[in-house]
């Protein structure tokens, strides 16, 4: 009998040596990033059978192999038009008469090429800093409906603020206004059944976000649906960073005061917001909403506030957010501010950052002093010995968590969304931003980012270099682990 088991343990050993060099071979062939490359390889031989596990569940790469489409759905022809021509007309523009704006152009054209962005001129925008703000406005918008209500939320939890938008919901509902809700699957675990079923019940059309389930769990676990959007008659828009939870308004013990920053849009730069929900909504449901003019009335704006949404994801040709934040941070002059939770910068973007700020550009970084990733936490301060070097300025946020996904650059362009400076948001997930080009609304978030500075602690270099080793250890182990996450 023990020989048997013998040969059996030796069969299950040579069978993994097998697929380990397979597997190896494959993540090889990928040609992806080298640090993602070798930390993969490692996983695979150094956790026996556990890391192959971990590769096959979160580190297929599917932009380029295209198991993502555009959802079946074809380009909105008003949208294609549109792009084709600023293109062809924006380099004579009149917006570009203005010598702020003509630096970001390259932005534009970036975005209108990439992304197919179009750049919306006539748009009011009001910027929130905190939950209970925004979710008011947004119930406020709900109330008012007179056709359809479009909402799709990463995280969409089943507590007292949930209960506030299905009770709003069902009541719009019964005055006949169509509603159609997408969640992310895992984003939103917590939302119950019984949640679900109320607003169905009532007509309201609910779907997840690629819900995971064997057999396909490997192949949906690790491309998450991060976009937070929602879409009132084709009137009024939100985008930002805030997820529907109570954490947004009375935050958690943990980590106490959640800080977001969140916008409320009434203008052209709607009808985008609705074009990327409405692609998701083919992909979820299999129903073509965004052909239907309807959707995308014309809407009277005298403001003039340049707007691009762009989305990215696992569907699209290019990492058009982090290409937009490439060459928004390369054409800083005078500063470049960047507030977000999860910081882990791919080589190019931290080479970029360092040499601006060597060069006299006014680089400052904002990250949580507490996190609610251990991972993500200890990998972001793994970046802030470098940044110190080379004259960063880094901030850690102590009155909370700040959650904020911003960016700023010399007063004229800002952007707010969903994506985070990593490697998950660039690469992984379905994002949406809004890029701004606007001095009025860009100094705003400047003054919140200033005011988020004073309830934070700035790191000294002295210091940081004196900080124990227990913590170093920390910060290496997570940043091997930090492209894998």
């Amino acid at each position: 009998m023990g020989n048997i088991w013998t040969h059996i343990g030796t069969l299950i050993l040579l069978i993994w040596i097998i697929v380990t060099v397979f597997t190896s071979f494959i993540i090889i062939l990928k040609n992806r990033d080298p640090v993602k490359t070798v930390s993969w390889i490692l996983v695979v031989w150094l956790l026996p059978y556990l890391g192959l596990f971990f590769y096959f569940l979160f580190g297929q790469y599917y932009r380029k192999e295209k198991i993502f489409s555009r959802k079946g759905l074809k380009d909105h022809k008003q949208i294609e038009e549109i792009r084709q021509k600023q293109i062809h007309d924006l380099r004579s523009h009149e917006i570009l008469k203005d010598e702020k704006i003509r630096g970001k152009a390259n932005i534009m054209t970036l975005l209108l090429n990439n992304s197919k962005a179009i750049l919306t001129e006539f748009n009011d925008v009001e910027v929130f800093g905190n939950g209970r703000k925004t979710f008011d406005s947004i119930l406020s918008a709900i109330e008012q409906a007179k056709d359809h209500i479009h909402i799709e939320f990463y995280r969409w939890e089943s507590d007292n603020i949930g209960e506030e938008f299905r009770e709003a919901l069902i009541k719009k509902a019964g005055e006949g206004i169509r509603i159609r809700l997408i969640y992310d699957d895992v984003g939103s675990w917590k939302l119950s059944k019984a949640y679900i079923k109320s607003l169905l019940d009532v007509g309201i059309q609910m779907y997840p976000f690629m819900r995971v389930r064997f057999p396909y769990f490997t192949s949906t676990v690790n491309y998450r649906n991060h976009r937070k959007i929602v879409v009132v008659d084709g009137k009024i828009g939100f985008v930002g960073g805030i997820n529907l939870a109570d954490k947004y308004v009375s935050g958690t013990k943990k980590l106490g005061e959640w800080r977001d920053t969140h916008l409320r849009i009434v203008g052209e730069a709607v009808k985008p917001l609705q074009a990327i929900f409405s692609m998701d909504w083919y992909f979820v449901s299999g129903d073509i909403v965004g052909n239907n003019l309807e959707y995308f009335p014309e809407l009277t704006v005298k403001t003039r506030n340049l707007i691009q949404i762009t989305s990215s994801g696992p569907d699209s040709d290019w990492a058009s957010i982090f290409q937009a934040y490439l060459i928004a941070i390369g054409s800083a002059k005078k500063y470049v501010y960047i507030s977000t939770p999860y910081f882990s910068p791919n080589g190019t973007i931290r080479n970029l950052l360092h040499a601006l700020a060597l060069s006299g550009v006014d680089v400052k970084i904002l990250l949580p002093a507490v996190s609610d990733s251990t991972v993500a936490y200890w990998n972001s301060l793994s970046y802030i010995s470098r940044m110190l070097d080379a004259g960063i300025q880094v901030f850690l946020f102590t009155k909370g968590f700040n959650h904020s996904k911003v960016l700023m650059v010399d007063d004229v362009f800002a952007s707010v969304g969903t994506a985070n400076l990593d490697n998950r948001s660039f690469d992984l997930n379905f994002e949406v931003n809004a890029l701004i080009y606007n001095e009025k609304i860009t100094c705003d978030l400047v003054e919140m980012f200033n005011e988020d500075l004073k309830h934070s602690r700035k790191i000294l270099r002295s210091e940081w270099k004196l900080r124990p080793l227990r913590q170093k250890l920390k910060e290496s182990t997570s940043r091997v682990l930090g492209p894998l996450y």
